[in-house]
């Protein structure tokens, strides 16, 4: 300390704290070796209290207020009842100013999530984050637990410990709500409440100090579970899977037929997607009307398996109730190269008997003559 520094302590008679950090708990009031005069002004703001500590023990705790610190206020210093000169002569303390104003803005969160037997899931991980707010209530335990000696001390000194005790609190208490893991969402506030509780519990009495205010702002599953859920809701969405996987059939033919204008590629797509529309649609010979589950394997190709060539690409197996579908859609002509197993090259189809037979059925025979 300078000389200029060190006169100017020993005429300065006002013990204040001017907080503007916002986020300050504790501040010592720094003294030239610690000396506080006789006549000295204490003034004690609104949302501070200030702690007097004489020689390694806490002598006394003044609330907010103006105090003149003389012999003639003596008894307000309870405990320093063994000074032996009073105020006649500086005597050595220290002076801690304690924020009793809440601390906002102090976020928490679970850094490892943690694991929850659902009822409908099973076992799952979930993380959680929220603020909260922290006020000392208790200056003289939250200096003998916590602050020591410190010149000053801060929220962000007490968020690790606080944040511990958050989520030790919130696993215990999501542990034993036996809340689904889809109804948490709806229950935060009634969460947010009971924690709090539990945490004020665990930091009044042992460090002198309070959570006026406790959120949970989100409750989240694994980014592999979030898709599996958007997966199972959008299958609840859609209903019948068999009527929408025909729509989407439908939606395929009519976009192939709209933007091909009949041209060969647009023939095989149409016969492709007809084909296996056809096939999806017609019941078996002799089963019932009712489509087979999906999830059986399906039945090995009929004997009379036909192949269709499209712009130099081999379309099928397609069954001969396919084919005749085809031809009658108009998708199948009769210069449409077709082979089947037995044949010794690919042959038009108006060459091939049985599909001969059905382009002659399905050609309308020429109108009457005109009277």
């Amino acid at each position: 300390m300078g000389l200029f520094d060190l006169i100017r302590s020993e005429l300065i008679d006002i013990i204040e704290w001017i907080d503007d950090s916002q986020h300050t708990l504790v501040w010592r009031f720094p003294r030239h070796d610690n000396e506080i005069k006789n006549g000295a002004q204490l003034i004690v703001r609104p949302g501070q209290m200030a702690v007097f500590v004489y020689e390694g023990e806490i002598a006394d705790v003044y609330p907010p207020g103006h105090y003149e610190l003389t012999t003639a206020n003596r008894p307000v210093m309870t405990t320093l009842e063994s000074w032996k000169y009073g105020f006649d002569s500086p005597f050595k303390a220290e002076v801690y100013f304690v924020s009793t104003r809440q601390l906002t803005d102090l976020k928490w969160g679970t850094p490892n999530p943690i694991m929850l037997r659902d009822p409908e899931f099973g076992p799952i991980r979930i993380r959680a984050f929220g603020t909260y707010t922290l006020k000392a209530v208790d200056p003289k335990a939250l200096l003998t637990e916590i602050v020591g000696t410190d010149g000053q001390f801060g929220a962000d000194d007490v968020t690790t410990l606080l944040r511990s005790v958050i989520q030790s609190a919130f696993a215990d208490l999501i542990g034993s709500s036996q809340i689904a893991a889809l109804d948490l969402a709806s229950n935060y506030q009634q969460l947010a409440s009971t924690l709090r509780e539990k945490v004020v519990e665990r930091i009044d009495d042992e460090y002198g100090l309070d959570c006026p205010q406790l959120f949970i702002v989100n409750i989240s599953f694994p980014e592999s579970v979030e898709k599996a859920l958007d997966t199972r809701t959008s299958m609840g969405v859609i209903g019948d899977m068999n009527k929408f996987q025909q729509y989407q059939m439908g939606q395929a033919m009519m976009a192939a037929a709209e933007g091909g204008g009949g041209g060969g590629a647009a023939e095989g797509m149409g016969l492709g997607v007809g084909m296996a529309m056809a096939s999806r649609m017609m019941p078996a010979a002799g089963a019932s009307p009712v489509a087979a589950p999906s999830a059986g394997p399906p039945p090995p190709p009929a004997a009379d398996a036909w192949y269709v060539a499209v712009n130099g690409q081999t379309k099928g197996p397609f069954t001969s109730d396919q084919m005749r579908s085809g031809i009658a859609s108009g998708e199948v002509n009769g210069q449409t190269m077709v082979w089947m197993a037995g044949m010794a090259a690919w042959s038009p189809a108006a060459t091939v008997p049985t599909l001969a037979t059905a382009l002659t059925a399905s050609t309308p025979p020429p109108p009457p003559p005109a009277s």
